[in-house]
């Protein structure tokens, strides 16, 4: 199935986190220019290895997705498609959106929560960071529900697999990103009140802040997770 949503062409260079026993590794090595692999775990290695031995185009990376340069892989990825470690999903999505732009496609599984978090709607109990800075330079939907009994063992987690594909132009500047921080800091607050906890938007924040919400449309009091993407760029725009 990952395969399928994945539309894999032969120019396409994949990113896979998390490669396993490399079942789903040898079938993207099958249909892509190029491979790269991540795996942490050391006691994979050896059958991860043997898997990707007799495909010269897939190249093996042992060690951590969170520390790994990205940007130094070579060929530049063009899709990021994994089965993710459910510890670090949201950490790869959000860093291989930010570092390797390059990449116009993710189709990854991961935890249903992590999932619905990311492609939540504003005003939604899931909505939060991930959601905010995943929209800013993403589509992103949620393509089905994994059950999980598909799994040996059975988790205690329900899965889904995600999907993003990149828009045009970046919008989640390093502004606009440290605005989504702060505001989402302290969720029971209004968002001014977040900015002058944080500290570093310079004097008179809260009232500033508050202009700006009216001047595009919103209460002076409103919380961060009513605000839409297209708003947070709006609001880092006039209090920059």
């Amino acid at each position: 199935m990952i395969e399928r949503l994945s539309e894999l062409s032969e120019e396409d260079v994949v990113l896979e986190v998390g490669g396993g026993q490399g079942m789903l590794s040898t079938r993207l090595a099958e249909r892509a220019r190029f491979v790269h692999v991540v795996e942490l775990d050391a006691g994979l290695e050896p059958e991860l290895r043997a898997a990707l031995d007799p495909h010269p185009n897939a190249q093996l990376h042992m060690g951590d997705a969170v520390e790994l340069d990205l940007q130094g892989l070579d060929p530049a990825p063009t899709k990021v498609i994994a089965n993710l470690p459910y510890g670090v999903a949201a950490t790869v999505i959000l860093r291989t959106i930010a570092e390797l732009p390059t990449v116009g496609s993710w189709v990854v599984m991961v935890q249903r929560e992590v999932g619905e978090r990311f492609a939540a709607a504003p005003g939604s109990s899931a909505y939060g960071i991930p959601s905010v800075l995943a929209q800013l330079d993403c589509e992103v939907k949620i393509l089905r529900p994994v059950g999980r009994r598909v799994f040996r063992p059975v988790p205690n987690v329900d899965s889904v697999l995600l999907g993003l594909a990149r828009r045009s132009g970046p919008r989640a500047t390093t502004t606009v990103t440290t605005l989504v921080h702060d505001a989402f800091a302290h969720r029971r607050k209004a968002l001014s009140g977040s900015l002058a906890l944080a500290g570093g938007w310079g004097p008179d924040i809260r009232g500033r802040a508050r202009e700006a919400l009216v001047a595009i449309g919103l209460p002076a009091d409103a919380r961060a997770e009513r605000l839409s993407p297209e708003q947070f760029v709006s609001l880092a725009e006039r209090l920059s």
